[in-house]
């Protein structure tokens, strides 16, 4: 059924008054469910804000090139950062300070940096925003730097932040004439506490078109079919329809001051999430193993047992008599000792659940890199119920 977009704003005005009406009297429907209690959180439901993110409304990655001054002697060193000099020439020839080109100053208190942060979406010239200040040369540390005004470009190569200001840097350094050294934390980066100061605004397409798509942070059929359900049971009609299982797309007022209450009310709706997919994750390097509840195990038999094999050398000293003529010798010696142990076995019923899983990991000892070991032989066996992921 199409409906025209006057009489769209028209019931998604109506069903705005009447919500904040809700809200702010308490008052119950004439259904019996007042908005309060359909937007109060359940037990195990989540907030769409919390499950989802609205498309056009994002951070923007900028990125700058700056030096920093006025180092204790742990800037760069001008033999191995040759582009430090360049770009202090460069400073001082735009305020008008020539330097001989023969002339090649050996700075220690200035130091190549690079700057990033992230612009917030709807972030407005004047805004000011933190940055992160790391080194690009080889300075010792940047304690007590100053960065100079820095342009910072977005990906289309436009300026959208000026940065500027003194550092406050985590860790430090020390060193003795002899070499020795101590480093605490990170010394060669920092950062600036509202840093930066935002010069243009990123346009965004929240208040354009007549619909928002929210786009779920973790791909689920399930929940995008609930959230759409949740939407529509709360402003009526066919307001929410799911495009996929990581997309919902809404129609939304046109009128921004309407818009952005409808979004507050929408963001705050709780939804009963989809079960996660039953998933094994193992990390490799750190011997972490995270099982998740719905991994089940079908019938299946399982034994693990090590073998320890122990190769020593214990040389000998073959010392001939007095009167025998011969010399001293080491002869190697070689002891070999093996040992198996002596796992007992254990049985997976029809159904075992993770905690059973566990159990019976633990009742026979097995370390993390055993678990490994049974949790791949199982789902080569065509047991595991899961997938297996490795990190």
């Amino acid at each position: 059924m199409n409906t025209s977009p006057s009489i769209l704003r028209g019931v998604l005005l109506a069903g705005l008054c009447l919500a904040m009406t809700d809200l702010s009297a308490g008052n119950e429907r004439a259904d019996g469910n007042s908005f309060v209690a359909n937007a109060s959180s359940a037990a195990g439901d989540e907030r769409i804000k919390d499950l989802a993110t609205i498309a056009g409304v994002r951070d923007n990655q900028l990125v700058g090139y700056g030096l920093v001054v006025g180092l204790d002697g742990s800037g760069d060193q001008t033999t191995q950062a040759p582009f430090t000099v360049q770009s202090l020439k460069n400073m001082l020839g735009q305020l008008g300070v020539t330097v001989p080109p023969n002339v090649n100053p050996q700075l220690k208190n200035v130091a190549a940096v690079m700057v990033t942060a992230d612009l917030p979406p709807f972030a407005k010239p004047g805004q000011r925003m933190d940055i992160t200040v790391s080194s690009l040369g080889n300075a010792k540390s940047l304690r007590g730097g100053t960065l100079l005004m820095t342009p910072m470009k977005g990906a289309d190569g436009q300026i959208y932040a000026m940065a500027q200001g003194n550092l406050t840097v985590g860790g430090f350094g020390a060193g003795g004439a002899d070499g020795s050294s101590v480093t605490v934390n990170v010394p060669s980066v920092g950062r600036i506490p509202n840093g930066a100061t935002v010069e243009r605004e990123v346009p965004t397409a929240f208040t354009q078109g007549d619909s928002l798509v929210l786009n779920l942070k973790r791909s689920d059929f399930t929940t995008a079919n609930r959230m759409s359900e949740v939407i529509n049971q709360n402003f009526g009609g066919d307001v929410a329809q799911p495009l996929d299982g990581s997309s919902v797309q809404v129609r939304a007022p046109i009128d921004p001051g309407q818009r952005v209450a409808f979004v507050s009310m929408l963001e705050n709706l709780t939804v009963a999430t989809g079960e996660p997919p039953a998933r094994v994750v193992i990390n490799a390097r750190t011997g972490t193993i995270v099982i998740g509840a719905g991994v089940k195990v079908t019938p299946a038999a399982v034994t693990h047992g090590s073998l320890t094999v122990t190769i020593s050398e214990n040389p000998a000293v073959s010392q001939p008599g007095a009167f025998a003529g011969g010399r001293t010798a080491v002869v190697p010696q070689t002891d070999i000792n093996v040992e198996q142990g002596k796992n007992r076995m254990f049985l997976f019923a029809p159904g075992t659940t993770l905690g059973e899983i566990v159990q019976a990991v633990n009742d026979v000892g097995a370390a993390p890199g055993d678990l490994v070991a049974i949790l791949e032989a199982l789902r080569e066996a065509g047991s595991l119920r899961a997938d297996l992921v490795v990190i």
